[in-house]
Parts: C-alpha cells; structure tokens; sequence
C-alpha cells in the first residue's frame, strides 16, 4: 500500500487507480459503518479518494501502514459528516434506524491479514481500552461520548486512546 501511496504522491493516475481498486471497499465499509447510509457512504468515499489524490504527499510510512493513513481519511471525513448532520437535523434516532443490518463491504476487508494482525493486537490491550478504540475508530463514537460512557474525565479518554493505539502501531510493526 505504501509504495502505492509514494506513486501517487507522485501524480501517477495509475498508482491511484490500482489503490482504488485495492482499498475502495474496505473504506466504503468504514464509511458506511459511520454515515449509517449508503448514499452518503458512497459520495464519502468519492470525497476521500479526492482528498487522497491531493494529501498523498503528506503520507509517512514510518508512522504507520498506508491502510492505516487511509482508513484515517474515511472516518475523519465520515465524523465531520455526521456532526454537521447533528447540527441540521433535530433527531438521529430516524437515520440509526435505516441502517442495514446486512454485513457490508467491511466484511471483505476483515479477510484480509491486516485485520488479523489487528484483532491479535487488540486482545493485546486492556479489554475496556480495546473497546474504546473499536467504538471510536470503527464506529466514529466521540471522545466525549466515550468519556461519559466509561465515566471518566475526557483527557483521561484521550490518554488511553493515544497509548492504546501507539500499542497498536508497535505490535503491528513486530
């Protein structure tokens, strides 16, 4: 996925083809899972490839897998649509309901050997901290939220966050 990444950097439509074509459902599940629709999903994954085009530069590898750097894009794009949807609707409760219950796209992503590393990695981590990060990586809880739910204070939250997710990094590097 790096190299990928460094090509497209690079201006190379190829590179940025054959990375759609490789990563496009994993990050339309990801999308998906957060926007709870698949309209919306479907222009958000439109949004990300674009951002992905323009910031390729900015990818590191030395700070993690370029499926990692992905999958950033698509659920801080997918957070930010779901807050400015809070703030134009008066209620969430009619969108939670029209969520599909069928597995999606993200089912074909866990077949992939990065998601066993991570599922390894996980159980590696304190089970509430391994449950925080899913809910709010996966699931595009907010900090705040995550504060409130495991009562306690919100830098507390950020703290096992930032800790569990270096933890993540450093297993996924072994």
């Amino acid at each position: 996925m790096a190299h990928l990444l460094i090509r497209v950097a690079q201006a190379d439509r190829l590179a940025f083809q054959d990375l759609y074509h490789a990563t496009s459902d994993a990050l339309f599940g990801v999308l998906n899972r957060i926007l709870r629709n698949r309209a919306d999903a479907e222009e958000g994954l439109q949004e990300v490839f674009a951002r992905v085009w323009l910031r390729a530069s900015g990818f590191d590898a030395k700070r993690g897998s370029g499926m990692t750097w992905l999958i950033t894009i698509a659920r801080n794009y997918a957070i930010d649509q779901r807050r400015l949807r809070r703030v134009t609707e008066q209620d969430d409760v009619e969108v939670d309901t029209l969520a599909d219950p069928q597995p999606g796209p993200e089912v074909y992503f866990a077949a992939q050997s990065d998601v066993r590393r991570i599922v390894i990695c996980l159980n590696r981590l304190d089970p509430q901290h391994a449950q925080a990060v899913k809910a709010a990586y996966l699931n595009g809880v907010s900090y705040d939220e995550l504060a409130r739910t495991y009562a306690v204070p919100l830098n507390t939250m950020r703290t096992w966050l930032r800790r569990s997710l270096r933890k993540l990094r450093d297993c996924m590097a072994e």
